[in-house]
């Protein structure tokens, strides 16, 4: 090929390569049209597209990207945004934690330790993150990733290192595990499942926040929060919720990440709730619902230096 024919089939290579370019800038649009919205299922006439239009208000101007997994086995109703996004899990996991120490106990038939009980009661209650460390410790990964297998949380990933507040989890898995710890399975025996929902309902008051809020008073509110600061994706700010009475049995899991401050995620989150409560369980004036602290707080979780 001699210069000038190169030259010649440079320049059609450009213009071709132009060509291509067309469709490409084209298509900008369709793909921002295909951002997750809310999907609801529902036994009950007209639930599902009730808490979709609430729902999408409620995060409608909120910056941030989140995750929303609601299930209610009285109505058959499911809701989904962003099921299989992976999020930091923070404090989250310290329920698994738990979950994942009555499951082994069952399988060597014994109870929990004195030591044990203690440990779990400031985890959960408390969020204390130096019991969290000494459980994980003492179980270790083959037994996390034991139980995780056995509950079907195939996404999750243990964190390494000892930190476990960066474990990856998604919204579909933490609905599989209050799934199991809301209904007899043969997982989790009822003794434990009792005793993980009575120690996510003695949560002291500055960590009831998210979930909760708007639950009105004729329901059992069962929580675990989470939070977590990081160099990328801001605060993360997670609540996990089981909700029972009044003819009720209701679940949600609500992560958030790209969060400005602990506050924002925790605002988004109690919208998105106030919204899931106000449609599933509607109230007469004289019900009171539940109003979180204004001043929210968790436990710092551990990250390393990088952040």
């Amino acid at each position: 090929m001699t210069p000038r024919t190169s030259i010649r089939a440079g320049a059609l290579a450009a213009a071709l390569g132009a060509v291509v370019l067309v469709p490409a800038v084209a298509a900008g649009p369709a793909a921002a049209a295909t951002t997750p919205t809310v999907s609801c299922t529902s036994a009950k006439a007209g639930l599902a597209a009730k808490l979709k239009q609430d729902i999408t208000a409620a995060l409608a101007g909120r910056k941030g990207t989140v995750a929303i997994g609601l299930y209610d086995r009285s109505t058959k109703t499911t809701c989904t945004l962003r099921a299989t996004t992976a999020y930091d899990s923070a404090s989250t996991v310290k329920v698994t934690v738990l979950a994942t120490l009555l499951w082994d106990a069952k399988k060597h038939n014994r109870y929990l330790t004195d030591r044990e009980a203690s440990l779990a009661k400031a985890m959960i209650t408390k969020s204390d993150n130096n019991a969290t460390s000494t459980l994980w410790k003492q179980l270790g990964m083959t037994k996390i990733k034991g139980f995780l297998s056995a509950a079907g949380m195939t996404s999750t990933v243990p964190g390494a290192n000892g930190y476990w507040g960066l474990t990856q989890e998604n919204v579909t898995d933490e609905q599989k595990l209050l799934k199991l710890v809301t209904a007899r399975n043969s997982v989790l025996s009822d003794n434990s499942r009792a005793y993980i929902l009575k120690l996510m309902n003695q949560v002291v008051s500055s960590q009831r926040w998210g979930t909760p809020a708007g639950a009105p008073s004729t329901v059992t509110v069962h929580v675990k929060n989470g939070w977590l600061q990081r160099s990328t994706h801001g605060w993360r700010v997670h609540s996990l919720g089981t909700f029972d009475g009044g003819g009720h049995d209701y679940m949600m899991s609500v992560l958030t990440h790209g969060n400005s401050t602990m506050s924002y995620g925790v605002t988004t989150i109690q919208n998105v709730a106030k919204a899931i409560h106000k449609d599933l369980v509607p109230t007469t004036s004289g019900v009171a619902r539940y109003t979180p602290t204004s001043t929210p707080s968790e436990a710092h979780v551990a990250v390393p230096p990088q952040g």
